[in-house]
């Protein structure tokens, strides 16, 4: 790697905007800190490529697929969709967004340091993020081992890595027959907000109408109340610029369904969450190995 770092932004879409996701707002929300940006926009029922080609900016590389909707293996279809948008990529980095996921205007500074920090670092292969996962409402956050608090965004172009759903990745070494998680640096003071579950009920279940052949499940409708209350927490902070307006503006937390009943996950995760408080630690599956 020379001295000039480059950084490419990725994603992949398909259906976003019937489906609500605030997919512009994610990709203008890391934009002014990309040289690049990869979107890999499927073939799609509503004006998504449309919307995407409106950002009329020269960063934007936009590359068109179609979905193989027989890939219905645990989310191997977006980790092929995933990895075609990143293997477009000629950065340094590859900044990789799920369409619902937004960063703060505030944080981008502290991400650019990160990655000339730990550019020439050998033993760093990813970046990684701790999340906000608004819900119910962007007054909200779910909190619980079922939501994963760290998450790695940021990987190098030069790591050997693959998706094998859109969620995470694999690093290949030992003469590529092994995988493991990314060794990852944590970008300290920097957040990831992830809104998917702010959008309207009909929209989350339609989505799950359409993606729950690829992941080998069932549809269901989603009922955001049917949740632990325990598991909600009030949003405190302030939102990125980019999505002011974007969804509706109610006050207060948002309430679970005081008739609920715990399912035996939710029950588990009370005990685990307990043992967090009792022990200062985080359960959960971070998809990386924390070395910083």
């Amino acid at each position: 790697m020379g001295n000039v770092m480059k950084v490419s932004g990725f994603t992949f879409v398909r259906n976003g905007h019937s489906l609500g996701f605030p997919f512009i707002e994610s990709i203008r929300s890391i934009l002014p800190i990309c040289d690049e940006f990869i979107v890999n926009v499927g073939a799609s029922d509503d004006d998504t490529l449309a919307r995407v080609k409106a950002i009329n900016d020269p960063k934007i590389k936009i590359i068109e697929t179609t979905w193989n909707m027989h890939m219905q293996s645990k989310g191997y279809l977006y980790g092929e969709q995933k990895m075609i948008a990143q293997f477009a990529c000629t950065g340094d980095w590859a900044f990789y967004l799920e369409a619902d996921e937004v960063v703060h205007e505030q944080d981008l500074p502290k991400i650019v340091a990160a990655m000339h920090q730990h550019l020439d670092d050998k033993n760093v292969e990813a970046l990684a993020f701790r999340y906000v996962h608004l819900y119910g409402n962007i007054n909200t956050y779910a909190w619980s081992p079922l939501w994963y608090r760290v998450a790695p965004r940021i990987i190098k172009t030069s790591v050997r890595s693959f998706a094998p759903d859109g969620l995470y990745w694999v690093v290949l070494d030992q003469h590529n027959k092994k995988g493991r998680y990314p060794k990852a640096a944590l970008v300290k003071e920097a957040t990831m907000y992830h809104y998917g579950w702010v959008r309207p009920e009909s929209k989350m279940t339609e989505k799950y109408a359409q993606v729950a052949p690829l992941w080998a499940g069932n549809a269901r409708k989603i009922v955001y109340a049917a949740i632990d209350p325990q598991t909600l927490l009030p949003f405190k902070g302030n939102h990125p610029k980019v999505v002011e307006g974007v969804f509706s503006s109610e006050t207060g937390v948002f309430h679970s369904d005081p008739d609920h009943v715990l399912t035996r996950r939710e029950r588990k995760h009370r005990w685990m969450m307990k043992v967090e408080r009792w022990f200062g630690i985080e359960f959960g599956n971070k998809h990386c190995r924390l070395i910083k």
